[in-house]
């Protein structure tokens, strides 16, 4: 009989890319959103939101496997929680959690050096929620997605002139589809613990990823390398936010810029 697993997060970038990895698996999918979506072929749509719990305990009924794909750079650690507590309620046998690299030694101390730490922190918080869970867990740590790169870059670009960078600081983006493949593997074994890691093909400098983005996007910025203070930043220079060893992604940075912005 095939596993029934159930993905919070389904309409996002990641839960998107997951749903045809395990309807090609043959596994039975349910798939959480907090709005009424259309039939799929195949899967089955049922309403909750893990921000508030509300709608879960119905939803996660005869479910074997939970894949927690809705995260967020606020209220992660709630997230997690509900989905918990709904989980362990249920008897569901599996939690498969997605994280990011450097969750556990990317520090924050007291501010917030900038709302990308913040990403990093919520990220730890809700680890700390899986792995005190009742529940049989498997927990993959991705480096940063194509898209969280995009996401700063844009922040930081607002200015009209500047673009400025945090200097020494680097980044191994992957893309979310080899992300989604290795979070198939893991939902359809046992669980696991914390599995091994996965990162993108290539190390790039903030420097030149910002420099990529700008050709891409076609914006005129001139690219600042600050000297930031701050133990966030210190971690991010020593590599806590990536794996080398485990560069087993295959989509790279300039692929994704080209499909995204199409130059």
């Amino acid at each position: 009989m095939p596993a029934k697993i159930m993905i919070t997060g389904a309409t996002g970038n990641l839960g998107r890319a997951l749903v045809p990895v395990l309807q090609q698996a043959g596994a039975e999918l349910r798939l959480l959103s907090r709005s009424e979506q259309p039939a799929g072929d195949g899967f089955e749509w049922v309403r909750g939101d893990v921000s508030t719990g509300e709608g879960l305990e119905v939803a996660v009924k005869g479910v074997d496997t939970i894949v927690h794909c809705a995260g967020s750079a606020q209220g992660d650690a709630d997230k997690a929680r509900h989905v918990v507590e709904a989980a362990a309620a249920a008897g569901v046998e599996h939690l498969v959690h997605v994280s990011v690299v450097g969750a556990d030694t990317i520090p924050v101390v007291g501010r917030i050096d900038h709302s990308m730490f913040g990403y990093f922190a919520a990220k730890r918080e809700a680890e700390q929620v899986v792995m005190g869970s009742p529940i049989p867990w498997t927990m993959l740590r991705p480096t940063q997605f194509h898209s969280f790169v995009v996401d700063q870059l844009d922040q930081l670009s607002r200015t009209p002139v500047l673009l400025p960078v945090f200097k020494g600081v680097s980044f191994q983006p992957v893309d979310v589809n080899d992300v989604a493949v290795r979070l198939g593997e893991l939902a359809l074994a046992d669980p696991a613990g914390i599995a091994a890691p996965i990162g993108g093909p290539r190390i790039y400098s903030f420097d030149q990823l910002a420099h990529d983005y700008l050709t891409a996007t076609g914006k005129r910025r001139v690219v600042v390398n600050l000297p930031v203070p701050g133990a966030s930043v210190k971690a991010f220079r020593a590599g806590a936010n990536m794996v080398p060893d485990y560069a087993t992604g295959t989509g790279t940075w300039e692929a994704y810029l080209a499909e995204r912005f199409g130059r």
